[in-house]
């Protein structure tokens, strides 16, 4: 602070989205620890993002927020839906917090924050939804830099000065250990390189995911590729709902290599990348973990702009397209209809691995 001053004592912080979006406030987390340390930090997140914050040192304590389980029970009954909300709307007030940091980009939060009497309400006021935010930056998409930044330049509206930090996601001793056990036990040699490739990309965008990942033929001729020329293994990792998806590459490769989808948690699934040599795998929230523990990244962009959802901060990484001149198409939230994908369609393997080569990631 510019007063030398520390005024907040409870700082609540709203994100209900993705495992990649909530990363992207672990900077902030850090900024917010560096200038109010003695303050306690609550953060309302979604459960699959309890794994990430968790082990956070700067946070107090998670507050789960379920959107579609909230739907749900609104749709069965109005009244059960409108305790529930009086319940939760009071047990934020009863917190007494001095501050919070509204990431929600919704009406909701926004009157929430309010009538729960939070004084100072700072955020991204997304196409004027959160009017009642005090100290606000009007915002209608995440389109000229990293997502990170948006969030940092809340920071100045306190006085703060600005800072940046990677993002973060400390992985436990025991779930390094879980990793190491489970890599001995599938016979992986952890003196000898290893390549995580994922060809799926997470949960977000629900149906249309396909239409971010590259094909999953490509990643199996560049697994064969990178076996024969650098004598790697290769882990095809991704969650329960992609095992189909790796073993579909795995049947397609010419060499062996190992299937790993549903066998770990999120913080295990965070030691399996920290060991890799380097990971290879598409826009997304794997992504945004492998960043998270400073793994080696070959990160394949489609529709998305990579200068605002891609690897931050880029060290140690690189991104990979096929330039056309629809993409990036996804912009403010919305992707324009395509029916052809060429931006990923057209990308080669072949490409792909010169970018490695020329990288020495593998030398």
């Amino acid at each position: 602070m510019s007063t030398g001053m520390n005024p907040y004592k409870r700082i609540l912080i709203i994100n209900i989205y993705g495992i990649g979006d909530v990363l992207f406030t672990t900077p902030l987390l850090q900024a917010l620890h560096q200038n109010f340390p003695e303050a306690k930090i609550d953060y309302i997140c979604n459960r699959r993002a309890l794994d990430i914050l968790s082990p956070q040192a700067f946070i107090n304590e998670c507050i789960v927020y379920e959107r579609d389980e909230w739907h749900k029970i609104k749709k069965q009954s109005l009244m059960r839906y409108l305790k529930k909300l009086l319940s939760f709307q009071k047990m934020i007030y009863e917190r007494h917090y001095d501050l919070v940091f509204d990431l929600s980009l919704n009406s909701q939060f926004n009157l929430l924050t309010f009538i729960a009497r939070i004084k100072e309400r700072v955020g991204l006021n997304y196409r004027n939804r959160s009017p009642l935010l005090t100290r606000k930056i009007d915002l209608y998409g995440f389109e000229d830099k990293p997502v990170v930044e948006y969030y940092l330049d809340l920071l100045p509206l306190l006085g703060c000065k600005p800072t940046t930090f990677p993002l973060s996601f400390p992985v436990s001793k025991e779930d390094e250990e879980w990793a190491r056990v489970f890599f001995k036990k599938n016979k992986i040699n952890p003196k000898k390189k290893i390549v995580g490739i994922i060809p799926g990309g997470g949960a977000s965008w629900g149906p249309d995911a396909v239409d971010r990942r590259w094909p999953g033929e490509k990643f199996a001729k560049l697994a064969d590729k990178l076996i024969e020329k650098f004598c790697v293994q290769i882990i095809l990792f991704g969650d329960s709902r992609e095992r189909e998806l790796c073993e579909n590459v795995r049947r397609s490769m010419q060499n062996a290599c190992l299937v790993a989808c549903g066998e770990a948690n999120l913080g295990q699934f965070a030691a399996f990348l920290k060991a890799c040599t380097l990971v290879i795998l598409n826009d997304g929230g794997p992504l945004h973990i492998a960043m998270a523990v400073r793994s080696k990244v070959v990160a394949i962009f489609g529709p998305v702009n990579e200068n605002v959802y891609g690897p931050y901060p880029p060290d140690g990484s690189t991104v990979v397209n096929h330039a056309t001149l629809c993409r990036p198409c996804y912009k403010r939230f919305r992707r324009s209809q395509c029916d052809h994908i060429s931006c990923l369609r057209q990308l080669s393997e072949e490409n792909v691995l010169l970018k490695i080569e020329e990288l020495g990631y593998l030398s």
